[in-house]
């Protein structure tokens, strides 16, 4: 087999951060590698230098034969990008977007359509739509056919499924395998484990530097304490109180005639850990936005914290915590700058806080850290920080919106460490996942489909009812008999 991609010696270094240091690895042609490994290992500024985006400070790489730095040209002309952070752009619409990129490359939508036709027939229907108005599935398949639309023969997608439902998950590997029967070869990095095996061969970068390259199998089975931790009990001494602390009767919400939320009605107890699932576009996140005080209802009834959600929003909002999906803290304040801010926000005592913020960092081992600026921080901190914030002025119930996206299995473990101790100081815990084995965490789960509730139970009670061995063949059961469009 011919070499796709040849990396010899690769280092790069951000002032005293060595984000790569001595990588060497190869693809062959037609291949489907992956490039794996934890938060800040190095993999997109390995991408960035494959695209010719980046230039490294020593060693060379080639892409189908050409060097990165000295041939960008060619190098660009036969390289498809799909970076980590959503690259398309909002205000056009979709048909406006391709046209965009195929212009770009100096080609016509008509001359590059057979090498998209499969990715892109899925969403031509609606090409008139503004691609900020797209589901997480939607957006992930037009930006696949943006990237593909100059017939690359070299495609690299850095974490392409972060924020997306299990089945429009499967949905795009099995597009991504199907444009290796036609010869593209891929480069993936993904934080999912199952994607991880769709891989022929991946490499394991940690703090730079590869620490292994084989079979996903051997690569996971090596390192599996970072790959796959072992699997956390949540605590036998947790008492979920009989009181409920969120209570929801057929609550609506229409946009015009489409019922974005379809007459829900579900309650949450004190300190339960409550799973709030659905694929993109179900409704969760526009009933989410209802509980928080953020939208209000078309019909129906909810109380939050004991705060009705059509006349006491602004008192639920500061009775809860909330952690969205976008990273909610301020990058360039510190650590201590953004603990206090957000304390004194909820009408703290100086004295408090500090007292608190102390016991929070020795949770976190972030004592040395105090002073740093947030935007410093791996995605992992910044994540587990983010929650301690949310969860600072102890609220009845914090609203977690996928707050592990993108984040590698060890860290989300440790995450979860420290959503547990917060259920068993009798906060509520109010969670969105696409991670299924954290369904399993759950105390009970709820899954959306069409804007109604699917299905209501604990993991075991709906793996049972549903004849399924696990919550991904649970979620992928139920989300796969939606009538309406994702979108």
């Amino acid at each position: 087999m011919m070499d796709a991609i040849v990396v010899n010696s690769v280092s790069k270094s951000y002032g005293k951060v060595q984000a790569l240091s001595d990588v060497s690895f190869s693809v062959g042609k037609g291949e489907v590698f992956g490039l794996i490994g934890p938060d800040g290992a190095g993999k997109t500024s390995m991408f960035r230098i494959l695209c010719s985006l980046l230039l490294p400070d020593a060693g060379t790489a080639t892409v189908d034969g050409y060097d990165v730095v000295k041939q960008m040209r060619e190098v660009r002309s036969r390289t498809g990008y799909m970076p980590g952070k959503f690259s398309l752009y909002q205000d056009l619409t979709i048909e406006e977007n391709l046209k965009f990129f195929a212009t770009l490359f100096g080609t016509t939508v008509d001359e590059g359509y057979d090498t998209i036709k499969a990715i892109y027939s899925q969403i031509e229907r609606f090409k008139d739509r503004k691609a900020g108005a797209l589901s997480g599935g939607m957006k992930q398949k037009l930006a696949l056919s943006c990237a593909l639309v100059h017939q690359p023969s070299v495609l690299f997608l850095d974490e392409p499924t972060t924020g997306v439902d299990p089945v429009s998950r499967k949905e795009l590997w099995e597009m991504l395998l199907s444009l290796k029967e036609s010869g593209i070869t891929i480069v993936a990095s993904t934080p999912y484990l199952d994607e991880v095996r769709c891989c022929e061969r991946v490499a394991f970068l940690d703090q730079g530097k590869v620490r292994g390259i084989g079979t996903p199998d051997d690569i996971l089975t090596q390192f599996a304490s970072i790959f796959n931790p072992p699997g956390i009990e949540h605590g036998k001494d947790t008492e979920v109180k009989d009181d409920n602390v969120i209570e929801v009767e057929h609550l609506v919400k229409a946009f015009g005639d489409f019922h974005a939320v379809d007459d829900i009605s579900f309650n949450v107890k004190r300190g339960e850990i409550f799973g709030f699932l659905g694929a993109n576009g179900a409704g969760k996140t526009t009933a989410m936005h209802m509980l928080t005080g953020l939208n209000q209802p078309t019909s129906g009834t909810g109380r939050v914290v004991g705060f009705d959600i059509r006349t006491e929003y602004e008192q639920i909002k500061k009775h809860i915590g909330y952690m969205s999906q976008r990273f909610s803290l301020y990058e360039d304040l510190t650590v201590a700058e953004n603990i206090r801010l957000f304390a004194g926000i909820y009408g703290m005592d100086a004295d408090e806080v500090e007292r608190k913020m102390d016991e929070v960092l020795k949770q976190l081992k972030f004592e040395d850290h105090k002073n740093d600026l947030v935007g410093s921080l791996p995605l992992g901190w910044k994540q587990k920080l983010a929650f301690s914030v949310s969860i600072f002025h102890d609220p009845g119930v914090v609203f977690l919106d996928e707050p592990t996206g993108g984040v590698d299995p060890a860290t989300r473990r440790q995450f979860w460490e420290l959503i547990y101790d917060a259920a068993h100081r009798g906060i509520t815990v109010f969670v969105t996942t696409h991670y299924m084995d954290e369904a399993e965490y759950c105390d009970r789960i709820s899954i959306m489909v069409d804007g109604k509730i699917s299905a209501l139970g604990t993991p075991d009670e709906l793996k049972q009812r549903l004849h399924q061995p696990d919550m991904d063949h649970v979620f992928t059961y139920l989300a796969r008999q939606a009538t309406r469009s994702s979108d």
